[in-house]
């Protein structure tokens, strides 16, 4: 089939997912055609049956605001036509379901018949969503997409409870998609970071608040009074100056690494001896779900889509938002030697249920289904 592929091509979850997908696609025979304003950052070198179509914006004196969706409707269109494609598939619902549903109109007019899949991520629906002014729009645009999918149970949920949907609603669940581990350069790097014998815990987001960043702090330094210890933070955000302020009233500044943005993130998590996810609220918790790939058992809030990823006493231990005493106690119960181990194993395979050999043939059927 070929497959047009409408993403954000940062290093949000949503980006990482659909990009991954469009890889795998691609290495199974597929033709992908990705579809933004930008290369996504995980798309990495060259690659058979991979094409990229960059969505121009224009310099107008006349707009305040560059007008995005029109232009990505435009380029849909544009590349339907010049490229054959069979089917869309757009994630993230604002604003590329409705630029989706423009492009698919404006298609119906010259006599081309095309459908397009919504993946729903989260805060499209969670916080963005529901916004006033974006609703009336997403339930359009979810209500006459050919097919509707969601990253978790808890998100299929919220999307039933927020918005006055009348379609069927599939959950197709994240997926992780494995490297090679480098045990050699694992150690080498884990030496850099701690020494023997010290632990270290990790956390990896955008440093929003809807993260709690502080939390991690937090809970890191409960940690560190009882066992020696160092916290790697990934990413950045509008909260890292608060982090690194904290960090200073707390007197961690020796035992806190903050890395910034990592384009790969799974050299890091393999250094890792706990994943640390005190979110407000995750659809899915995609971050955790790596760090469990890599054998790192996660610490996490109990909220949203996060207890369908990581399970209470298998693959980590799950607390309530905020309960960072909990958390804390968890990590050093957790960290105990013969404790570890088993932890350890038991997170990789968990992490198993969401392999890409699981996934892909469901995405495979639904486009099939609806190319039919």
């Amino acid at each position: 089939m070929k497959i047009g592929i409408v993403l954000y091509p940062t290093y949000g979850g949503s980006g990482v997912v659909a990009t991954e997908l469009g890889k795998a696609l691609a290495a199974k025979g597929h033709q992908i055609h990705f579809i933004t304003y930008s290369q996504p950052v995980r798309l990495g070198s060259f690659r058979e049956n991979i094409f990229y179509h960059e969505v121009s914006l224009t310099d107008y004196p006349l707009f305040d605001f560059q007008p995005y969706e029109t232009q990505l409707a435009s380029k849909m269109v544009d590349v339907v036509n010049h490229e054959k494609l069979d089917i869309l598939h757009v994630h993230y619902a604002i604003p590329h379901a409705s630029a989706a549903f423009m492009a698919q109109q404006i298609l119906k007019a010259q006599g081309i018949t095309i459908p397009f899949v919504t993946t729903l991520h989260g805060t499209d629906i969670t916080l963005v969503g529901k916004d006033p002014s974006f609703e009336p729009v997403i339930t359009f645009c979810i209500n006459h997409s050919d097919a509707v999918t969601t990253v978790s149970e808890s998100l299929k949920e919220d999307t039933y409870a927020h918005f006055q949907v009348t379609r069927d609603i599939q959950v197709i669940p994240n997926f992780v998609v494995e490297d090679a581990e480098d045990e050699h350069y694992t150690v080498y790097m884990r030496q850099k970071y701690a020494s023997d014998g010290e632990r270290i815990l990790c956390h990896i987001s955008n440093f929003r608040p809807v993260k709690r960043v502080d939390d991690v702090l937090r809970i890191f330094a409960k940690v560190n009074a009882v066992l020696p210890s160092k916290l790697i933070l990934v990413g950045d955000g509008p909260d890292r100056y608060h982090c690194e302020r904290l960090c200073r009233e707390l007197n961690l500044c020796d035992e806190v690494i903050f890395l910034g943005k990592v384009r790969d993130t799974s050299h890091v998590l393999e250094m890792a001896d706990v994943f640390l996810l005190p979110s407000e609220t995750e659809s899915f918790g995609l971050a955790a779900l790596e760090a469990m790939a890599v054998g790192v058992p996660v610490i996490s809030s109990n909220t949203g889509g996060i207890p369908e990823v990581n399970i209470h006493g298998f693959s980590g231990y799950l607390s309530n938002v905020g309960d960072i005493d909990d958390m804390a106690k968890n990590a050093i119960e957790l960290l105990k030697p013969e404790n570890h181990a088993v932890f350890k194993k038991q997170a990789k395979l968990r992490s198993e249920e969401f392999s890409l050999a699981r996934i892909l043939p469901l995405y495979e059927e639904l486009y099939r289904t609806l190319v039919k």
